[in-house]
């Protein structure tokens, strides 16, 4: 059964908490000797990618999803470090411990951030702000990391919000400030609008929080589809959506998009890797069982396709899942054009008392 937030007694109170740099921080954390360094998590090798990086590096504009080619031109002094999955997971719930201190009412979005409502918190301070200021204080002292925190009305603006300052920040918007606030934001700023709807955006001379209110709810309906109504209430500062705790994913996916297309097979291992650890561990966190993998690929004229495979039982690995996504991609290459993006999902969700676990249990028996 899943908890959600409710608006009917008034405006909600909900703080966005994303964790600065995290896999950066938590190798400088527990490697002194890499503290205060440029540091990327990834692979070092020609087709690498950079899964994250240390804010030392993000001054010469390295950043996740980078080739770690390009990462290395930018900052010859970079480190890499390979990801530790397991201690990222074992970090996170961490501080997931630290805010159900507070309130029932989580929604993680990634192992690094989620929403809270406290509008009726478990330990009531006075305010959200206050509570956010807390959290932050205690995942310092517990995990020796820093987080920073947006607190809103909703969870559009606690974003926003949380990343106004970063990093180690707290900024608030007030129902005062949230139109506003939206007002001056570069489109490519909004959650939600990612760089290929933002240049559309931009084609149509909607080019900030300004220019998108201006729109029609039906001129967006009909460039936008069902995203246009988002669109519409986000440029007013306004997000109806609950924080949603312990509900049943349909999915799990990741994607990444390029800065130089894709056009050769032996390019792909080095970016389904890193999404399949990314996909995995939010299973493993899921608890749930999947038994289909689904591959997107889109290439560079933005047209897309997707290619699914299902199996009887669940997936029983990462390895698996990686093999099944392999074999699915390996007759789409070499592709008719370059691939900007690629994106892998598991699906077909059940939880673990679902009829192949239950069956299982009754043979044991």
């Amino acid at each position: 059964m899943s908890l959600e937030s409710d608006q009917a007694s008034g405006p909600r109170r909900i703080i966005h908490i994303d964790m600065d740099a995290f896999y950066a921080s938590v190798e400088q954390r527990d490697n002194p000797a890499l503290r205060g360094l440029p540091l990327a998590v990834g692979g070092s090798r020609e087709r690498g990618v950079v899964a994250a990086a240390s804010y030392e590096a993000r001054k010469f504009g390295v950043h996740s999803a980078m080739a770690s080619v390009t990462a290395k031109r930018k900052c010859p002094e970079l480190i890499f470090v390979p990801p530790r999955f397991d201690v990222y997971r074992a970090v996170s719930r961490q501080i997931h411990a630290i805010f159900q201190r507070y309130t029932p009412l989580i929604q993680p979005l990634s192992l690094d951030e989620a929403h809270l409502d406290v509008t009726q918190p478990l330990i009531d301070l006075g305010s959200a702000t206050a509570i956010a200021r807390e959290i932050k204080r205690s995942i310092r002292e517990e995990t020796g990391l820093t987080a920073s925190a947006g607190v809103s009305y909703n969870k559009f603006l606690a974003k926003l919000a949380s990343d106004y300052r970063k990093p180690d920040g707290l900024f608030v918007i007030t129902p005062r400030m949230g139109p506003g606030f939206v007002e001056v934001l570069p489109i490519g700023k909004f959650h939600g609008i990612g760089p290929a709807t933002a240049a559309k955006m931009n084609d149509l001379g909607i080019l900030t929080g300004a220019d998108l209110r201006r729109q029609t709810r039906e001129f967006l309906a009909t460039r936008f589809g069902k995203a246009g109504d988002y669109y519409y209430a986000a440029a007013r500062g306004e997000d109806d959506r609950p924080v949603v705790a312990d509900r049943q994913r349909k999915s799990l996916g990741a994607e990444t998009t390029f800065e130089r297309d894709l056009t050769a097979w032996d390019e792909v291992p080095p970016v389904l890797g890193p999404l399949c650890d990314k996909i995995w561990g939010a299973h493993l966190r899921s608890g749930l069982a999947a038994r289909t993998v689904t591959v997107k690929v889109k290439y560079a004229d933005f047209q897309q396709i997707t290619r699914a495979r299902s199996v009887a039982g669940a997936i029983a690995s990462q390895a698996v899942m990686e093999e099944i996504g392999y074999e699915l991609l390996r007759p789409l290459f070499p592709p008719r054009l370059g691939v900007r993006l690629l994106g892998i999902t598991l699906s077909n969700l059940d939880s673990p008392a679902g009829p192949a676990r239950r069956q299982l249990a009754l043979t044991l028996e």
